[in-house]
């Protein structure tokens, strides 16, 4: 058996270890069944399919019909400009609202791009806040503070 594409070998891989991962840990509780699904139900089977997604991912990465490719360096700067950026969203939050958080994480994520445009990251985030407010304040009917916190 020989991996001619590491991109999907490795991804598969990583599918596969975090499915197992998410299926052991709802292990944890309570099953119940299909009409009346306990907590661990909907973990436990997701779990199942994304290791067996990965593993059909994996696996086809073996075949001789794989295209040929090989895993580049991993680009740690990227990393840390993404981490950052959900971890400032995160510690923001209270203090900025939803509006603005929401912005600062895609236009900041935004230059982890090859190809940063601070016109299109600008126009990405705005719609970004746009779907947040329908789909969790209006649609969910999320309770978030909005607006930063100084402004009342």
């Amino acid at each position: 058996m020989r991996i001619k594409n590491q991109q999907d070998f490795w991804s598969g891989i990583m599918f596969v270890l975090i499915g197992v991962g998410f299926a052991l840990g709802a292990t944890k509780y309570s099953m119940g069944t299909a009409a009346r699904m306990g907590p661990g139900y909907f973990p436990f089977w997701l779990g199942t399919c994304l290791a067996l997604l990965g593993a059909f991912v994996a696996l086809g990465a073996t075949s001789k019909k794989a295209e040929e490719t090989k895993v580049e360096r991993f680009d740690f700067p990227i990393m840390f400009i993404l981490l950052g950026s959900v971890v400032l969203c995160g510690l923001l939050m209270n203090y900025l609202g939803v509006y603005i958080s929401v912005f600062l994480l895609v236009f900041l994520s935004s230059f982890a791009s090859h190809v940063f445009n601070w016109k299109v990251a600008a126009i990405t985030a705005l719609c970004l806040v746009l779907f947040v407010w329908a789909a969790f304040i209006k649609g969910l009917g999320l309770i978030f503070p909005l607006w930063p916190s100084f402004m009342g």
